[in-house]
């Protein structure tokens, strides 16, 4: 990553010719969300980062766990800690069905995807250990869609923690992408007790990293990430420490749109900017 910009996978540049040359028409973005799960590590703490199965959207990148909002998500009806959803719909500039949407889906998909569950039995609890069998099995129901958020947490009792996300950012995927997502990035800790499993089909490897470290590896073409990925992994690891980056987040335009644009006319070969 440097000042002027990130040099563009071959695919996607790829997808970009073709779009250009074909007179393509932008596909409508999905609403999205995605969390940075951030643990303790030391003096520092780590980010969980999983890579993205090849036959998906964005492939063999690696990424965090997130993903698309559920039509349910925006239903659900549910017993709700932190932030009423007015609060966060003024906070990400969206009514508040839709942030409870965008919420829900952080929170749903933590879950599905790392195996973390961010409920408690009240407003001031976290639940701890969801590893087990039976955990599982309710993991797969939610992931199928045998079974709804809500009616897991309601089954068990359990309140929503929204106050546990911080929001960070707002990405919108480029035009030429056949695939589109306006995906808010959320933060969270781990909670006390929980530990992430690789549990998703969609992921084909995991780790907990150092953000400056996992920055240092893609730039030396270990990990492969997208400018978004990039770009929050170099912000929170210039916040400082944990508490350092929830007082950034509170201080975040989390509803803002960036949008990589991509220059395929750069010298040293294509390469985003960021807008």
């Amino acid at each position: 990553m440097t000042n002027d910009g990130f040099a563009a996978p071959p695919a996607l540049v790829e997808h970009a010719r073709r779009f250009h040359a074909e007179g393509g028409v932008p596909a409508v973005p999905r609403v999205a969300a995605t969390v940075l799960l951030l643990r303790p590590a030391g003096a520092d703490f780590e980010v969980y980062l999983i890579r993205r199965v090849a036959a998906m959207a964005f492939g063999g990148m690696y990424a965090f766990p997130g993903g698309g909002v559920d039509p349910s998500d925006s239903q659900a009806h549910l017993d709700w800690a932190g932030p009423e959803p007015a609060a966060w719909g003024d906070r990400l500039n969206l009514v508040p069905d839709a942030a409870q949407a965008v919420v829900c889906a952080a929170a749903r998909e933590v879950f599905e995807e790392a195996g973390v569950l961010l409920a408690g039995p009240g407003a001031g609890t976290v639940v701890g250990d969801v590893s087990g069998d039976d955990w599982e099995a309710a993991r797969q129901d939610l992931e199928a869609r045998r079974t709804g958020f809500a009616e897991l947490l309601a089954g068990r009792r359990l309140t929503l923690r929204s106050d546990l996300l911080l929001p960070w950012s707002r990405w919108i995927t480029p035009e030429f992408e056949p695939r589109r997502f306006d995906t808010y990035f959320f933060v969270a800790l781990l909670p006390e007790g929980q530990r992430t499993r690789d549990v998703s089909g969609e992921a084909d490897h995991t780790l907990w990293v150092r953000p400056a470290d996992a920055l240092a590896r893609a730039e030396a073409g270990e990990l492969t990430m997208l400018p978004p990925t990039m770009v929050t992994l170099a912000q929170v690891a210039a916040a400082g420490d944990l508490n350092d980056v929830g007082r950034a987040a509170a201080r975040r335009d989390a509803a803002t749109p960036v949008t990589p644009r991509l220059d395929l006319s750069a010298a040293d070969g294509p390469r985003f900017h960021l807008r």
